[in-house]
């Protein structure tokens, strides 16, 4: 399932082709959503902006499309008149004089007034964008305090998100192992500069992931990787999918186990 980064990214590339334009046409596979398409043909598009996992394009009519990826949604953008090449199924077209918009294979996509957006059950829920820029690490280190989230497994609070929007399987592993920390403790378990130390990770490997459109490691180990023949899935992640494989920290093979029903993968020496 695509991460916060990964539908950020997602965002800015549809932004470009929507964003301060009019919608000349557009596509709706659902029935429900069809009946809504006068309000959406002839609006400008204002925004097109994130919620962790979910994506919002707002328009000027007072609508807002709400989509989220789940497991095998996914956008493209295209030229204005040209469609991508690919057998998924079309759910949403946005086409305006700059381009379009494609959404493929999503299965939970609404249009929703501002009232609707303040009472979607999904967005109503989650906690801060990992992303966002008003978000500092002192904010991350109080809902690490707080009693809702303070007694509950790392491997267990990194994926919910209601604790912090935005951060799934793969940033769960890398931001544990660049704290330093093993998933199997607590926030209540957790030295004031080990809760820091979390904070800080969070928002810079996920802000990495984004800026770097997703490197993990640093630019210094990726170049010295590449030069090295590695391919860009080799040297993407630190420990993510690296089972078995050295910890470029320490040289310790990197092992995996399942939390929450995902993989998980540590390093044993890094992360104590």
């Amino acid at each position: 399932m695509p991460e916060g980064p990964e539908i950020r990214l997602a965002a800015d590339r549809i932004a470009t082709v929507l964003v301060g334009r009019r919608v000349e046409d557009a596509f709706f596979a659902s029935p429900k959503l069809r009946r809504q398409q006068p309000r959406v043909v002839g609006a400008t598009v204002m925004a097109v902006d994130t919620r962790g996992k979910a994506m919002l394009t707002r328009f000027d009519s007072g609508l807002t499309l709400y989509s989220h990826n789940q497991l095998y949604g996914r956008w493209y953008v295209t030229d204005t008149g040209a469609e991508p090449a690919t057998s998924r199924s079309l759910r949403v077209a946005l086409h305006t004089t700059k381009g379009s918009a494609w959404l493929y294979s999503a299965s939970d996509i609404e249009l929703l007034s501002e009232r609707g957006l303040a009472r979607h059950p999904f967005l109503s829920r989650i906690g801060p964008d990992v992303l966002d820029d008003d978000l500092n690490a002192a904010d991350i280190i109080a809902r690490l305090d707080d009693a809702r989230f303070v007694r509950r497994a790392l491997s267990a609070l990194y994926l919910d998100q209601s604790f912090l929007a935005g951060i799934g399987n793969y940033l769960r592993s890398e931001i544990l192992f660049c704290a330093g920390i093993d998933p199997t403790r607590r926030p209540v378990d957790l030295r004031r500069a080990e809760l820091r130390r979390l904070a800080t990770e969070t928002l810079r490997i996920s802000r990495r992931s984004y800026t770097t459109r997703g490197l993990t490691v640093t630019r210094a180990l990726s170049r010295r990787l590449r030069a090295e023949g590695l391919s860009y899935r080799d040297y993407r992640f630190w420990v993510f999918g690296r089972e078995r494989e050295p910890c470029w920290r320490c040289g310790t093979p990197v092992t995996r186990s399942s939390a929450g029903s995902r993989g998980l993968f540590v390093c044993g020496v890094c992360q104590t």
